[in-house]
């Protein structure tokens, strides 16, 4: 169809198009207080570059595990001697004469005491203990016999009991399974103990010797961190802090000694009691393994308990295991808060999701190090809620305590 053009040669179309009124363009504004792009592109990058940094602080601390154990263990060993150095002092504070027993020489004389004492008695038992591994090493195939003819027993019953050979195959096979998973289990702690006690054989020299400088610099290190501090206010929390840590530390180490040594004790006599093999030697075991929460126990009871049950009398296996859950109860409930007293405080929730996280992060050394770690961090974290003047929920849902209700009158 031809375009019909008027006086001016302009189409009629274009005319219209003139004459039709064009739209405004039209800008998205965004509401106001949103972030603008360069403002969440400063936030992506700032995150990804903690994301990096953080990645690699946990490699960096992940490598020095080791030195961080090591130097918790030399905190642990000052610990338990900072009293008796402090009971040396005593007498000499007493009359005014500190400077004849400066705290250097107490120091050496303090381990002078223990180290003897540790001599005398790892000399009176260690011939009885190494005479006890010998056997029981001995004795590993005569373990492997046994097991073999309870299963041939248990075959017994089962023809007499007239039970399917479809079904004592599934028996004997998931027996078998059972069997040879608790012996991987006793294979790999046992493989482990002697391969850790070889790797850490020289810390036995590092630790009293870092535990030293501890002991005898513990008033410079204590000055050193409050200066960090403004003076005022804050200097005064911060020296309150290191006062609760210290006797949260302190309460610790304590109860974990004394734990181990009424823990060794009570098992040496109950072994021997129930006749069990090789009883100073599992003892002195429980004594150790005390040491390390929750796992440390555990292990303990599933190698006394599988010792026993492959032994002369598997009854015996039974009375241990009632014997060790006994005092398990009375240990984890009546013995140890009262060996605490006033230290320590957590709810038991905590102290097995602390010990888990501690495995999962560090393994060994995080299991032995994840309580004290959480227990600080409740105390620092205590001190920053109180010096803010704030309520904190979160220690009271942590600590094993309750608050006892106001009377009015």
């Amino acid at each position: 169809m031809p375009r019909i053009k008027n006086d001016s040669g302009d189409s009629t179309q274009a005319k219209a198009d003139k004459a039709r009124p064009r739209r405004a363009a039209v800008s998205i504004r965004l509401p106001e207080g949103w972030p603008t792009a360069g403002t969440i592109a400063r936030i992506v990058i700032v995150t990804a570059i903690l994301l990096f940094v953080a990645g690699y602080a946990e490699r960096f601390i992940t490598s020095l595990r080791n030195l961080f154990f090591l130097v918790i263990l030399s905190v642990f060993f000052a610990y338990l001697l900072d009293p008796l150095v402090k009971l040396i002092r005593r007498p000499f504070k007493a009359r005014g004469a500190e400077h004849w027993m400066p705290r250097s020489l107490a120091i050496v004389i303090a381990y002078m005491i223990v180290f003897t004492v540790l001599g005398i008695a790892i000399s009176i038992i260690a011939p009885r203990v190494v005479e006890q591994a010998k056997e029981f090493a001995a004795n590993v195939p005569s373990y492997a016999t046994s097991a073999r003819e309870n299963l041939t027993k248990l075959n017994q019953r089962y023809d007499n009991l007239r039970i399917p050979e479809d079904v004592q195959g599934e028996i004997n096979k998931k027996l078998s399974d059972y069997g040879s998973e608790i012996g991987a289990f006793l294979t790999g702690v046992i493989g482990g103990i002697l391969l850790s006690s070889v790797t850490y054989l020289p810390w036995l020299v590092l630790v009293p010797v870092i535990a030293f400088f501890l002991l005898k610099d513990v008033n410079l290190i204590r000055l050193s961190v409050l200066r960090l501090f403004p003076a005022g206010r804050l200097r005064i929390r911060a020296e309150s802090v290191l006062q609760d840590v210290n006797s949260t530390l302190a309460a610790y180490t304590r109860a974990q000694m004394v734990s181990c040594l009424v823990i060794g004790m009570i098992c040496t006599i109950g072994f021997y009691a129930l006749g069990l093999k090789y009883a100073l030697l599992l003892g002195i075991m429980a004594c150790i393994f005390e040491f390390v929460p929750l796992l440390g126990p555990a292990t303990v009871a599933v190698v006394v308990v599988t010792t026993a049950a492959l032994g002369d009398d598997p009854w015996k296996a039974l009375y241990a295991a009632i014997f060790l859950g006994v005092l398990r109860v009375v240990q984890d409930y009546l013995l140890y808060p009262r060996i605490v007293r006033g230290g320590i405080h957590l709810h038991p929730l905590v102290i097995v999701l602390s010990v888990l996280a501690g495995e999962q992060i560090a393994g060994i050394p995080g299991v032995f190090i994840s309580i004290p770690v959480v227990a600080v961090g409740i105390v620092i974290y205590r001190h920053v809620v109180d010096h803010r003047g704030e309520r904190h929920l979160i220690t009271s849902l942590l600590h094993d305590t309750e608050e006892k209700p106001t009377e009015t009158a």
